[in-house]
């Protein structure tokens, strides 16, 4: 092909530009779509969490509703200490963690309000531990969008096969801590509650030495330490590192989750609940929140998922 005969193919500079414009508003929208479903995306633990959880992928799928329907009403109990979480009353106590007794076809109808002063969340699971394995159409919120004080919400679950199921908390932990109960579908053998061996003779530990309470200045970012998910931090004062911190009026004040599990930063105190000033909501491990005090005075804070969390910051 001679050059008189070459085809060349051109452009001019304002369809590149309008090409360039139709690239960017199909980026702002897939993004706006994205992080407008933002509840969606985190409403489930991504795969590898599930199988720490211990989640098999065996779950029961849903099954045909054949027989009876069964109401059970359920409500998320803390003792006051928050270290033992249970449903309807405490351990010990009448109607604790009632199991459920149904037959292939029946469908169990929840009822579940959150009477206490911590987050949850619900579902059922044939996992005899962990958070994973939640059957569809039997979870009410999500450990990332769970049911705050006072809510409440209904699910169904329809038994397809004989075993033993267990409705739980769905937060991390809170099944360790005693929200878990039995559901008994078919003729199946339920094993015996182990009654807790006798404990040793105590071993001579060195004794854990408190923090200082006395408030330090704010100096960089507030610490949610690793392992202060489980109760033994305030033992200490270090479910927060600083325990108790002072700034000028206008500070920022920042706090790192450090820890593996989710927590919250929430104004008020365990004892009272929320006061409104300010509340991280569901913070996972490894993101920040700030927040700036305008006005002198105490701000006591506590962590809602784990309420023996609790901070305190003096705004001079």
């Amino acid at each position: 092909m001679t050059q008189d005969n070459a085809q060349f193919y051109r452009t001019t500079p304002a369809r590149t530009g309008k090409m360039m414009a139709i690239m960017l508003g199909i980026c702002l929208a897939g993004g706006a779509i994205f992080f407008a479903m933002w509840d969606y995306w985190i409403s489930e633990p991504a795969p590898v969490v599930a199988m720490m959880a211990g989640d098999s992928g065996s779950a029961a799928g849903p099954a045909a509703h054949t027989g009876a329907t069964i109401a059970s009403a359920l409500s998320f109990i803390e003792s006051s200490d928050f270290r033992t979480l249970a449903f309807n009353a405490l351990p010990g106590e009448p109607d604790s963690n009632p199991t459920i007794n149904m037959e292939v076809g029946d469908k169990v109808v929840f009822d579940v309000i959150n009477d206490g002063k911590s987050f949850h969340s619900f579902g059922v699971t044939a996992n005899d531990e962990g958070f994973g394995g939640i059957i569809a159409g039997s979870e009410i919120a999500t450990a990332s969008n769970p049911l705050k004080p006072g809510e409440s919400g209904s699910s169904e679950y329809v038994a397809g096969e004989e075993g033993l199921f267990y409705y739980i908390c769905t937060v991390p932990g809170h099944r360790e801590q005693g929200m878990v109960g039995k559901i008994v579908v078919g003729d199946v053998e339920v094993p015996e509650e182990v009654a807790p061996a006798a404990e040793p003779e105590p071993k001579v530990m060195e004794e854990k030495i408190p923090v200082s309470t006395e408030p330090v200045a704010y100096d960089g970012s507030i610490s949610l330490p690793e392992g202060s998910g489980v109760p033994g931090c305030d033992e200490t004062n270090e479910c927060y590192i600083p325990y108790h911190v002072t700034a000028s009026a206008g500070t920022e004040i920042i706090w790192s989750n450090d820890d593996t599990a989710a927590h919250t930063v929430t104004s008020g105190t365990p004892a009272d609940g929320p006061d409104g000033i300010f509340d991280s909501s569901i913070l996972a491990g490894g993101l920040t929140f700030y927040v700036t005090l305008d006005q002198a005075g105490e701000y006591p804070y506590y962590c809602i998922v784990h309420p023996w969390m609790i901070g305190n910051i003096t705004v001079e």
